[in-house]
């Protein structure tokens, strides 16, 4: 098996501030998906996301499909996204080590996992 240094390594995250996640080679965004190889905008609209019932299994699909083994999903700033127990389920179905936190809190965490894992995550940069 290839040590992270093969694979394609996550983009770190520079700095999280209100509405605004600074991604290094990527740019900024004010929700974002990061995945090992990249970034892009969140739409919540692609899949219906709204703060509850929270985060969908079709918003982490792209992540598993990028090949993470772990996933860190933001709660928001003041942490009023919540994550939908079925999202929470496809993860652990898969295997996957899945981390919700604070969004803060899961930056630092995300940019810890980059350094030894296959991460991804979904960042919401306000409430």
């Amino acid at each position: 098996m290839p040590t992270i240094a093969e694979q394609t390594v996550s983009p770190r995250i520079a700095r999280l501030s209100w509405g605004r996640l600074e991604v290094e080679g990527e740019g900024t965004f004010k929700d974002a998906k990061l995945f090992p190889g990249g970034a892009r905008a969140w739409d919540w609209r692609e899949t219906g996301t709204r703060h509850e019932p929270g985060i969908q299994p079709a918003d982490v699909a792209e992540l598993l499909e990028r090949g993470a083994t772990a996933v860190v999903l933001s709660k928001g700033i003041l942490e009023r996204l919540q994550v939908c127990p079925e999202t929470l389920e496809l993860l652990e179905g898969r295997g996957v080590a899945v981390h919700v936190l604070q969004s803060e809190q899961a930056v630092l965490r995300y940019n810890e996992l980059r350094e030894s894992e296959r991460v991804a995550g979904l960042f919401h940069s306000t409430c």
